[in-house]
């Protein structure tokens, strides 16, 4: 028998962001990892599921991240911090981070309870034109709407994440894949996924996303 996974979901307090992709859950809501239930002396030993898959990271560019844990990007440092300090610290997500300060988030972000934030990498910016990404950058009604098209309300573990979600932006943005194969928006892939920080799961992805409007 597998262990039940329990789905982590919270309403976001704020309108505001995403972005951008890799630790634990805050000591305030962190919840408990099931038990296994019971077993027999005629059933077979089960192994338990991936930790509630609420706590393991996937992916080839989770390589990318510091491995010593007293880096401020590595998954331990990031998960005791809410999710724009996390990211600060993350070498991955450094343009991302300019992105967050220039629209004005980073307090939206860190205070908001409970969110999914799917995070670009220096490289997924990297396909933007110059001209075209500096023009986003220099707009900040523009730039607060594509980052908060990264942005889900709800910590979404991997078994959640496929399907369609409702973006703090207010358009829906839809994931699909299984496992550790994940698609986002028609067009990113998570190359780093369930990245945990103190309010936000995090999956980091190889493109920036582009609302409708």
């Amino acid at each position: 028998m597998r262990a039940p996974k329990f789905t982590v979901l919270a309403a976001a307090t704020v309108f505001a962001f995403s972005l951008t992709a890799c630790g634990s859950e805050s000591e305030d809501q962190a919840a408990a990892e099931p038990t296994m239930p019971a077993m027999t002396s005629a059933a077979p030993s089960a192994a338990p599921s991936m930790a509630a898959d609420s706590m393991v990271n996937f992916g080839a560019g989770c390589a990318s991240v510091p491995a010593d844990p007293s880096n401020k990007g590595s998954f331990e440092a990031m998960a005791q911090v809410p999710v724009a300090t996390a990211a600060s610290g993350n070498p991955l997500l450094s343009t991302l981070v300019t992105a967050v300060k220039k629209a004005g988030l980073v307090d939206s972000l860190n205070s908001a309870d409970g969110i999914t934030v799917f995070a670009p990498t220096n490289d997924a910016f990297g396909k933007i034109p110059k001209a075209d990404l500096d023009k986003v950058l220099a707009d900040q009604k523009t730039l607060t709407s594509v980052l908060t098209y990264h942005v889900v309300p709800g910590k979404l573990t991997p078994s959640d994440l496929a399907g369609p979600h409702k973006t703090l932006q207010g358009e829906e943005l839809t994931v699909s894949g299984s496992g550790e194969d994940f698609t986002v928006g028609g067009s990113a892939s998570v190359v780093c996924g369930n990245v945990q920080t103190a309010n936000a799961n995090v999956y980091i992805v190889d493109s920036v996303l582009m609302p409708k409007s």
